[in-house]
């Protein structure tokens, strides 16, 4: 594959695979200016690259150091910044430990760790304990244990710990936030979401995975390890995030239990047949511990109600599904359009184009900053994550998704495995707010509650 056709590739898929403070468009621009803030960036592969192109587009924003286990990927950041700022970041690449070495730096104030999904954690914890704020991708815990860490060293070090999870800032998940907390729909009882993004092409190193790919010699890729290795939900905050934040889980309500259920590897199976045949090892029945789909129930301490749906290996169009009812209105986002429904206002019985109702419920980040999200990843959240996460750092406060929100959304991967391995037994939450959920209020997302 072409080097063109590689980026053309990049581009595409970040598409597919695709803030918090007042409503002050320039807020970073301002104090950013005043302040620099001087970032790390722990993982430069394609997600890597994109979000340190990203970044530089945020004035105050230096990178001061860059680290991966590939060099070459390395060296890529390095120009990439470079070309863009005129000065060449330090490269770290002596192995899986090495960000260690970097995070002894006293020229980093905080860190973007955008390297495998099991890794988030532990490189999350290291770099909280070496005195450095963070900016973490998703998932950012694998196991239970890890969500207490990540808990329990943020409030011991009072690092400043953001989930930069993206979802919750498209352009319509942002819309829906604002109608929710202002009463749009009443009082919210009830919803469905997703994450469904047929990637099985991004488990093996094959021309197909495109710039993931460095080997091309059809071994896995992390994410296929991990498909191997793990059973259950592996990445449900893309969407819970935006589900929680529109039913103000850790905001005067929070998640008690869930129970989880999956089906087969059929899928899974078909497409390692069709590309490397039947005698592949990954063709046989229980090579892959992840099932093609993955549904949890989850209850809600004001007896709400969430499904959650992942599905991440079967043939379908790229894009999950949502829904949001309450007693006065429902948000309803399947598959080819988004539409609501509001008593006394819509047509009895009649869906309305979600689009009719943008005038009036727009999201005030999107009023002012859409035309430059828009041209960004993950329908414009990748620009709003990090202007938020950039905007914390200027102004030296919490995050708006922080650390309790990360461990809450992260817990449903180990609690779904262990459901399942447990005959679909009922799971309980851990409450990592210690009761301060009662009293939480959704802070620095541009809107006020209705109470």
């Amino acid at each position: 594959m072409t080097a063109s056709l590689n980026r053309r590739f990049f581009l595409r898929t970040m598409g597919m695979l695709g803030g918090l403070s007042g409503i002050r468009s320039h807020a970073l621009l301002s104090q950013a200016d005043s302040k620099e803030i001087r970032i790390g960036i722990i993982g430069t592969g394609v997600r890597g690259i994109y979000l340190t192109e990203r970044s530089l587009h945020h004035r105050g924003v230096k990178i001061t150091a860059v680290c991966d286990i590939v060099e070459e990927r390395a060296k890529r950041a390095q120009q990439v910044v470079e070309k863009a700022k005129g000065y060449r970041p330090v490269a770290y690449t002596r192995g899986p430990e090495d960000y260690k070495r970097m995070l002894e730096r006293n020229d980093i104030d905080a860190v973007l760790i955008l390297t495998p999904w099991n890794q988030h954690a532990a490189q999350a914890v290291a770099s909280m304990r070496a005195g450095k704020h963070v900016g973490s991708e998703t998932p950012p815990a694998w196991t239970l244990d890890e969500c207490w860490e990540l808990v329990e060293t943020k409030e011991k070090t009072g690092q400043r710990y953001m989930l930069l999870e993206n979802y919750p800032y498209s352009r319509s998940n942002m819309m829906i936030l604002n109608m929710a907390h202002t009463g749009a729909f009443g009082e919210v009882t009830y919803g469905e979401c997703s994450y469904l993004h047929d990637i099985r092409f991004l488990n093996f190193d094959t021309e197909k995975a495109g710039e993931w790919s460095y080997r091309k010699d059809g071994s896995l890729l992390f994410r296929g390890e991990l498909t191997r290795d793990y059973r259950g939900d592996l990445y449900p905050t893309h969407g819970l995030g935006p589900m929680s934040l529109w039913m103000g889980i850790n905001r005067g309500d929070r998640l008690v239990s869930m129970v989880s259920m999956d089906n087969s590897t059929k899928s899974s199976q078909a497409y390692v047949v069709e590309n490397f045949g039947k005698d592949h090892p990954a063709a046989r029945q229980g090579f892959f511990k992840m099932r093609d789909t993955t549904v949890s129930l989850i209850r809600t301490s004001e007896e709400r109600m969430i499904v959650l749906r992942n599905d991440m290996c079967s043939p379908r169009p790229a894009g999950g599904w949502a829904e949001l009812q309450g007693t006065k209105g429902c948000y309803d986002n399947s598959p080819g359009g988004e539409s609501v429904y509001l008593e006394g206002r819509s047509p009895t019985h009649r869906w309305e184009s979600l689009d009719q109702y943008r005038a009036e419920f727009e999201h005030p980040f999107w009023k002012e900053d859409g035309e430059l999200a828009s041209k960004t990843g993950h329908g414009g959240g990748d620009h709003f994550v990090l202007r938020e996460f950039f905007n914390a750092l200027a102004e030296n406060r919490e995050p708006p998704i922080d650390v309790y929100d990360a461990a809450t959304w992260s817990v449903v991967l180990p609690l779904s495995a262990e459901s399942m391995n447990k005959g679909n037994r009922p799971m309980e939450f851990p409450d990592f707010t210690k009761g301060a959920w009662k009293t939480r209020k959704l802070e620095r997302f541009g809107i006020n509650e209705t109470g």
